[in-house]
């Protein structure tokens, strides 16, 4: 396994493989590597003949009174993840290298970032949409994949591709979760046994959901209203319920078109976000 730590090395590797013929799958991340993240490798490993695991820590996404300083960074276990799951080459630069001094160049992807997470983060998916585009970039890649836990993130990362003609496939993966059903996350690691342990609301009230809407004929307000309750009365203060279009993310009127429950919401100080596939369920009028 290769660990390329600038651009130029990066650009030298990938051109040495296009040439060869070979097909680049990119799973992009902040590092601080788990199961959900590996399985991402596992997953992407079909679609493609080399896999790169990027691993930065990015500063744009991050608000000014965020975690950046404090997010996990752990990166020889990360390259020993990597390579036991057999990645072929890792991505690590640095922030200098990333956004060198004069860097004045950002993307902004307007409708489908401006609810949810875009509303309560201002500037996170535009530090999101700059960087994926610039890994997508260095990599060359051919395919890249995200994990459907941050459904707003992939839908903004597919709508980036689509309006600026970037070739690159992009993936969703199943979200992967812990044996209680806590979705899995490197942010996981700040909880106290007890925030962990009333966490679990969040993904036990999303199921719930789930199955109100395939089952009954619950509006999709009283379940949102349900769901911010439930999470409240865990001891969690929930920032947002979102019963929303799939892809656009417009919130629903009705359960008759493809949508999702997103939620994201507070234990301590660690934030947590969750989302599941709501069924369709059919609203015509019974003859």
């Amino acid at each position: 396994m290769q660990i390329l730590t600038n651009p130029h090395a990066l650009r030298q590797w990938h051109t040495e493989q296009h040439r060869a013929g070979l097909r680049i799958g990119v799973v992009p991340t902040m590092g601080a590597l788990h199961e959900g993240h590996l399985q991402l490798v596992d997953q992407i490993r079909p679609h493609a003949d080399r896999v790169v695991v990027t691993i930065f820590v990015n500063p744009l996404q991050f608000g000014p009174n965020e975690d950046f300083g404090r997010y996990p960074r752990q990166f020889p276990t990360d390259c020993a993840l990597c390579e036991a799951r057999g990645v072929d080459a890792v991505y690590h630069p640095d922030v200098p290298g990333m956004y060198p001094d004069g860097f004045q160049t950002h993307v902004e992807v307007e409708q489908v970032s401006q609810r949810w997470c875009g509303a309560s983060r201002p500037g996170h998916f535009r530090g999101v949409a700059t960087v994926v585009l610039k890994l997508l970039n260095q990599t060359g890649a051919d395919v890249a994949i995200f994990g459907q836990k941050d459904w707003q993130q992939l839908q903004v990362i597919r709508q980036m591709c689509r309006d600026l003609d970037h070739p690159a496939e992009i993936l969703g993966a199943p979200i992967v979760r812990e044996p209680d059903g806590l979705a899995m996350s490197s942010r996981n690691v700040y909880l106290s046994a007890e925030q962990r342990s009333n966490a679990l609301a969040i993904s036990k009230g999303l199921w719930h959901l789930q199955q109100q809407v395939a089952s009954t004929a619950r509006a999709p307000a009283e379940l949102q209203a349900e769901l911010l309750a439930t999470i409240a009365a865990s001891g969690g203060q929930p920032e947002y319920v979102g019963l929303v279009q799939a892809e656009s993310l417009e919130p629903l009127d009705d359960f008759s078109v493809a949508g999702r429950a997103l939620v994201a919401a507070r234990y301590g100080a660690t934030r947590l976000i969750d989302n599941v596939e709501l069924p369709v369920r059919d609203v015509q009028a019974k003859p």
